[in-house]
């Protein structure tokens, strides 16, 4: 899971870099396309096993809920600073957390509980609703979080039934088929740096949902996720090289409410596990 938020994190950088030359969807686009391609190639041959899945119609509904996620949290990048809207986007392990429960039958005490409690509070200092500071905009990495929860308990649930090569190969694929339909509409010629930046995004997005399958196929989502805060540190390095952005206090302070009761839960994780 560290790599894989490493990995996002990188993906992340390269895609607010991309929405400021080109429209978001030809971003999105690219981003689904060239990781179609890339696991395409990787599962050449082997490619009639890998197509084989038990829950077609699952496959179809996280794949969809990805290319969501993609579409609201790169709109977000155009707009927001890294910092903030990786900020916004970690409220989705608490909802993780909150969906284990009825999606996946998992357990959660009444402290892990309070700790969503807090981190959704954390998440609100950030918003500041009803304040001069907030900006409509915040609320698209907010949405992102929710489509992107959806997806990763969508991906727990399918490793209980398909290979780590199946759901591989079908992540990226219902995105890029519809992004192809959609982006002659936004179409703007990259020149040769374009096209290699673009290839570059969908490397990152590739490697990293592999690494995503392999943490959510070895332990409880519940576990999982918490480790997800670490890209508000990287998140926030990033925006201050690559864009001169850093957060202001509230931003700061809110993302650490998050992490904090991010964290708190996995201690509670940890503790359920010794006492049981």
């Amino acid at each position: 899971m560290l790599v894989t938020v490493a990995l996002f994190v990188a993906m992340d950088t390269v895609a607010k870099h991309l929405t400021a030359l080109y429209p978001v969807p030809q971003v999105v686009w690219a981003r689904f396309v060239f990781h179609t391609l890339l696991i395409g190639l990787w599962l050449a041959p082997r490619m009639r096993l890998t197509m084989v899945t038990r829950r077609p119609g699952l496959q179809f509904l996280r794949s969809s809920l990805l290319l969501m996620t993609t579409i609201l949290f790169f709109s977000g990048l155009q707009i927001l600073p890294m910092a903030e809207s990786a900020a916004m986007l970690q409220v989705g392990p608490l909802i993780i957390t909150a969906l284990s429960v009825p999606l996946l039958g998992e357990q959660v005490g009444i402290r892990r509980w309070m700790g969503v409690i807090a981190g959704f509070t954390g998440a609100l200092l950030i918003i500041r609703p009803g304040s001069e500071a907030m900006q409509i905009a915040i609320l698209l990495p907010l949405a992102a979080a929710v489509s992107n929860a959806l997806y990763q308990i969508t991906t727990r649930i399918l490793s209980r039934s398909d290979t780590t090569m199946t759901i591989l190969f079908y992540t990226p694929l219902i995105g890029a088929l519809l992004m192809s339909a959609a982006v002659p509409l936004f179409w703007i010629t990259p020149d040769a740096s374009g096209w290699a930046t673009m290839a570059l995004l969908g490397l990152l997005g590739g490697v990293s949902h592999f690494t995503l399958i392999k943490a959510f196929s070895a332990a409880p989502a519940a576990t999982v996720a918490p480790f997800g805060y670490s890209s508000l540190i990287w998140a926030t390095l990033s925006g201050l090289v690559f864009f001169g952005d850093f957060p202001d206090i509230w931003t700061i302070f809110g993302a650490l409410v998050i992490a904090g009761s991010g964290l708190y839960i996995l201690h509670r994780e940890h503790v359920r596990k010794r006492d049981d």
